[in-house]
């Protein structure tokens, strides 16, 4: 089985998707990217070190820096992706899974340790939609 997770630039929840599907599901092939390229966020490599998963030789790809791979699934995690997903010629099932933007809500925040709690807290729910896989992403 191979999964893809698209986002608008492959710098964060989609490379937290791709990095806890390797963690989880070592059987499973998983990868990410975006419909843009905004390179790697590096608050999301330091949630993820947290926990013990290592994101370091991550970087930004988009759809078409990836090798020739047949898609069992493309899960979109942000609203922009899903709209603008692009074409699989091998097909696949499209899934929807939206998660919030930690660099959006970050943003907002007072402080640092405030910032990457929304960052921590987005990690943690997109681990447990990858525990949950395949079933978390059946309809």
């Amino acid at each position: 089985m191979n999964i893809l997770f698209l986002c608008t630039g492959n710098s964060c929840r989609s490379q937290m998707a791709e990095a806890w599907g390797k963690r989880l599901w070592p059987e499973i092939g998983f990868y990410s990217a975006g419909v843009e390229r905004h390179g790697l966020n590096p608050h999301a490599v330091a949630v993820m070190g947290e926990v013990g998963v290592d994101m370091a030789g991550h970087k930004s790809k988009m759809v078409d820096d990836l090798p020739d791979v047949a898609f069992d699934y493309i899960v979109t995690l942000c609203g922009h992706a899903a709209e603008n997903c692009p074409f699989f010629a091998g097909g696949g099932t499209r899934v929807h899974r939206g998660f919030d933007d930690p660099p959006s809500l970050a943003a907002a925040m007072s402080n640092e340790e405030k910032q990457l709690d929304v960052y921590r807290r987005v990690r943690d729910e997109i681990r447990e939609m990858v525990a949950g896989i395949p079933g978390s992403l059946e309809d």
